[in-house]
């Protein structure tokens, strides 16, 4: 697909982005451009770990598969680390961190991860296909934010769906935020249990809203059964099923901004990124708005992540290969107004 490049533990040849040949104040990374060329990628869950930021994508595939509302184009089988030290530095990616051939309850498809810091350790959280067809969400751990990781023998037990985002409050507790519909399959889990049968709310019905559950210490395991949050309008009313402009579709992401929670997530059919505020990490959360216009591709997934005093968005696209499971992380600067709402970053 695109030149091929050194590993990091090769030659240390950091990947350049299609904008880092420039010069004076233009940053090596430019915002709304790929970070690498590389390899496709995805998904991005931004985190900074020893003021560096390291990205965690998807890794699309260079092979085509045919498309379907169940996501079986999407036949990831493995994970890379990006890190950068800052904007004006290049992107190096540190290979792969782990294979689905390392994880032993999983078969394929490992989609969207998401990773943390706690306990002296790193953690990858991601979601996979186990050999009974059903996505459940595993943990790997590692000495260092880039890996390798080494995956947990079996999936957290009670996870389903896909697309888990890991965020651990000041107070030190963890929450994991997922879910996915279509091809997360999330409304055929609406008891717990697997439904193959399950078609979900009416369009007039209350939405399905993303899973939480509060993580024990070690990262490895849920402490409550796990619960739907739930998503109001401006009335305080639950958004429904049909409202395909401001429902819960895919991709969850938990911040926090002046003591405000902010769940953001993808609308899925409308291809929009947008948020809703709560005062608890588990709701309800009030909706606020659209954070990111439709981009090139089907649909889009982000992570919010604080550096250096800024707030950052990062996000996917299809712009470098045109095709919606061939896909480029990006990312953009990212503004809140006066009273806590964020403006909505209109990609260039």
């Amino acid at each position: 697909m695109l030149d091929n490049i050194r590993k990091e533990d090769e030659s240390m040849t950091p990947c350049k982005s299609r904008s880092s040949e420039g010069a004076g104040e233009t940053p090596a990374i430019a915002p709304y451009q790929p970070l690498v060329t590389n390899i496709f990628t995805a998904d991005p869950s931004a985190h900074v770990f020893n003021g560096k930021i390291y990205v965690y994508p998807s890794h699309d595939r260079d092979e085509y598969f045919p498309p379907d509302d169940d996501g079986e184009q999407y036949q990831m089988k493995d994970y890379h680390v990006l890190s950068l030290k800052d904007f004006d530095s290049e992107v190096i990616d540190h290979g792969v961190a782990l294979s689905v051939e390392d994880v032993p309850w999983a078969e394929k498809q490992m989609w969207a991860p998401d990773a943390a810091y706690k306990n002296g350790k790193y953690y990858l959280f991601f979601p996979a296909k186990d050999y009974e067809g059903h996505f459940r969400i595993g943990v790997a751990t590692s000495d260092k934010p880039e890996g390798p990781f080494t995956a947990e023998k079996d999936f957290i037990e009670g996870s389903f769906s896909i697309d888990p985002a890991v965020f651990i409050d000041d107070d030190g507790q963890a929450y994991m935020y997922w879910g996915g519909l279509w091809g997360g399959r999330l409304e055929k889990w609406a008891t717990g249990e697997y439904n193959a049968d399950g078609v979900g709310p009416g369009a007039d019905e209350p939405a399905i809203g993303a899973i939480c559950a509060k993580m024990t210490p070690d990262l490895l395991a849920f402490e409550m059964k796990p619960a739907q949050v739930q998503i109001l309008d401006e009335n305080g009313e639950p958004i429904v099923a049909g409202d395909e402009d401001r429902r819960f579709f895919e991709g969850p992401w938990m911040h926090k901004y002046m003591g405000k929670y902010y769940l953001s997530y993808s609308t899925g059919t409308t291809h929009r990124l947008v948020y809703a505020v709560g005062e608890s990490p588990m709701g309800p959360f009030v909706f606020g708005g659209q954070i990111l216009d439709p981009v090139q591709g089907w649909t889009t997934h982000h992570s919010i992540v604080e550096f250096n005093g800024k707030w950052y968005l990062f996000y996917h696209d299809a712009s470098l290969s045109g095709i919606d499971a061939q896909r480029c992380v990006k990312y953009a600067e990212l503004f809140y107004n006066e009273d806590g709402s964020i403006r909505k970053v209109k990609p260039e």
